[in-house]
């Protein structure tokens, strides 16, 4: 399939997690795959980040965070999402979570988690590969 457009990431830290050297680089990664990355910054809310993600008119939402509130916070960006009637947006999540949490985020609407040790080439073939690519 040709797309006309570069795939568009929204790349988000959602809570109070201040570390952003993993997101940069996984942004920094699907720039050099051709793909177009608005990177939010921290502490952004799940409000921030669905408005955000309309405005821009992303494909995908990429979400990391390492501060634990994953459980609350991913399934509230999705909330928002479905609540906005936005349902084509692949939402993916990152950081450190535990392998027991992972069913909970999918079943919430989370397409897939990628942990430590995930490479950053495994991450693009995933989006070019879901997005149609």
């Amino acid at each position: 399939m040709n797309r006309k457009r570069k795939i568009r990431v929204l790349a988000a830290k959602p809570g109070l997690d201040g570390h952003d050297r993993g997101i940069k680089v996984i942004a920094s990664a699907l720039m050099d795959a051709g793909m177009e990355v608005v990177y939010t910054g921290l502490r952004q809310t799940p409000e921030q980040i669905v408005e955000a993600a309309i405005q821009e008119d992303v494909d995908v939402i990429g979400m990391s965070i390492l501060s634990g509130a994953h459980d609350y916070l991913f399934p509230k960006v999705m909330k928002l999402l479905h609540e906005k009637g936005v349902e084509d947006i692949l939402v993916l999540g990152g950081g450190i979570i535990p392998d027991e949490d992972i069913p909970a985020l999918k079943k919430a609407g989370i397409a897939e988690i990628f942990g430590p040790g995930t490479t950053t080439e495994d991450i693009v073939r995933y989006i070019e590969h879901n997005i149609g690519q």
